[in-house]
């Protein structure tokens, strides 16, 4: 079921209008800008995709690049090679940007720009490519594989408002409780989901985001250890999981909220004191934002546990 409301649509245009503001502000007063991007605004996404992602998705630039990509050409369905390919080429790019931060993006504005008008240009290619959004945010988006992990049990309804063309089976626009289900393919009932690439990453990320943390912000020369800081984090993640996993024969269905509730919780544990002191806070405040967003995390993840999720999805 979509949602053509007007208030969506101004919000959709907000989102395209509000990127070259940024884009400007990074060029041009690139410290505040990169200060309220890294410690404000992005801080508020996770908590958003818990509550629905369709919160994001409905709003994101990139994705109305990426449908009007699609006023280019009549473009066909990608090939199957390209859509085996997707999932492993979005999660290289995040696994690749991500880290970055440390070293680039935190700091210089100017390549943080040229990173988001390439990824822009990117969708609007992708969109000519390739029907609806099938080439880029139901592909090879960077974000979309934790869209799926945070979204898998929303709190909020929310109509889709992008497209109701079947462009992908694994589109968490109908149905985000099903989705990441479906990425996973036919390996639900033992562990082989944890060799699809859905699965992997999702194993692997609440060390990915510890490993993160365990990094700062340095000169383009720290890339290798903060690299391997930050990998090293989500292999030891994986092994953890992948043994839990064998010896208790936790069901995937189960483990995936956990999943999540571990990598939201660890970001927001960290990142609350920089959300609470960037906004002007002290050091108590820091302390009670950890333990607000700890009790919203567990809050969420109770709720899972008792979530149903649905036999099958529709996906137009």
């Amino acid at each position: 079921m979509t949602s053509n409301s007007r208030p969506w649509r101004v919000a959709e245009w907000v989102g395209l209008l509000a990127t070259p503001v940024l884009l400007v502000g990074l060029f041009q007063w690139p410290a505040p800008t990169l200060e309220i991007l890294w410690n404000v605004v992005i801080p508020l996404v996770p908590a958003s995709l818990l509550l629905t992602p369709l919160l994001w998705r409905n709003t994101c630039p990139l994705s109305t690049l990426n449908l009007h990509g699609n006023r280019i050409s009549d473009a066909p369905w990608p090939p199957s090679w390209f859509v085996t390919a997707a999932p492993i080429i979005g999660i290289a790019l995040f696994g690749a940007l991500v880290p970055a931060r440390r070293f680039l993006f935190n700091q210089n504005g100017t390549a943080l720009a040229i990173t988001i008008l390439a990824v822009g240009v990117l969708a609007v290619l992708l969109g000519a490519l390739f029907k609806a959004r099938s080439g880029f945010c139901n592909a090879v988006c960077p974000v979309l594989p934790v869209e799926r992990l945070y979204g898998q049990r929303p709190i909020l309804k929310v109509g889709h408002t992008r497209c109701c063309t079947v462009c992908s089976a694994t589109c968490i626009d109908p149905s985000p409780q099903q989705a990441p289900l479906v990425a996973l393919g036919e390996s639900l009932d033992s562990n082989r989901w944890l060799a699809t690439p859905f699965g992997a990453f999702a194993a692997g990320f609440p060390g990915f985001v510890f490993g993160y943390f365990q990094t700062a912000d340095g000169p383009l020369s720290s890339a290798a250890s903060v690299y391997a800081t930050v990998f090293l984090g989500a292999a030891a993640s994986y092994a953890i999981i992948a043994v839990i996993t064998g010896l208790a024969r936790v069901s995937v269905v189960r483990i995936l909220p956990v999943l999540a509730a571990l990598a939201v919780g660890t970001y927001y544990w960290f990142a609350a004191p920089q959300l609470t002191a960037t906004l002007g806070f002290g050091v108590p405040a820091g302390q009670a934002a950890r333990i607000l967003f700890t009790l919203f995390v567990f809050g969420w993840w109770v709720r899972a546990q008792s979530t149903t999720i649905p036999a099958s999805a529709s996906t137009t």
